[in-house]
């Protein structure tokens, strides 16, 4: 296994807030119910509130130690999420086998190569018509630096990587797609200093 991606599992041996998110941008369009792909899902941040929404979740991970805390937390929920190992750049599922993929904070971690298979592999497990929502660190973001490994792309002392996107790189990366780009700064006062923090989110229609 790449060691980038190896380093997910340390990463977890730490203490990680599994508190749930948002989920804003799946009420405005998505279907009620349907069988969603949570790509990278960690412990369980969305995929739990996903299956309470009513959809079929199947969860998937590079980290042993986070689909452990994922299968512990539905168990504890009689939550029924299918849980999977393995890379959301080599997905071991039929075509046309999702109707929405949900990846969240999950694309920003991977290598130039890596994003792009995932992106094409997505297109491929969702049905026509299918939905993507994703979400990643803009270029403006106050966590942007490090040791750079590729361009926007840096290296962090625990071996995980962190990619910035641009507006026109998502487009690029989702011209196979009909979609939607929202892009969102906001400024964090951290001791006393103004810090920005920039995403930028999207709502891919598969065509």
């Amino acid at each position: 296994m790449l060691n980038h991606i190896k380093a997910w599992e340390n990463e977890y041996k730490k203490s990680i807030w599994k508190g749930h998110y948002s989920l804003e941008m799946l009420d405005e369009t998505a279907p009620k119910k349907g069988w969603l792909l949570d790509a990278g899902c960690g412990s369980g941040k969305y995929s739990l509130p996903l299956k309470m929404r009513g959809f079929d979740v199947v969860g998937m991970d590079v980290s042993l130690k986070a689909l452990r805390m994922l299968e512990e937390s539905s168990k504890s929920r009689d939550a029924d999420i299918d849980i999977l190992a393995g890379n959301i750049f080599q997905l071991p599922f039929t075509d046309g086998s999702f109707d929405i993929v949900w990846c969240y904070g999950v694309l920003q971690h991977l290598l130039a190569k890596e994003r792009e298979s995932a992106i094409g592999e997505f297109r491929r497990v969702l049905i026509d018509g299918g939905l993507l929502f994703m979400e990643v660190f803009g270029k403006d973001d106050m966590r942007y630096g490090g040791v750079e490994v590729e361009p926007d792309t840096f290296s962090r002392v625990n071996g995980i990587v962190y990619h910035y996107f641009d507006k026109d790189e998502i487009e690029g990366q989702l011209n196979d797609f009909f979609c939607r780009i929202i892009e969102t700064r906001k400024e964090k006062r951290f001791k006393g200093k103004l810090y920005m923090r920039h995403m930028i989110s999207a709502i891919a229609k598969k065509i």
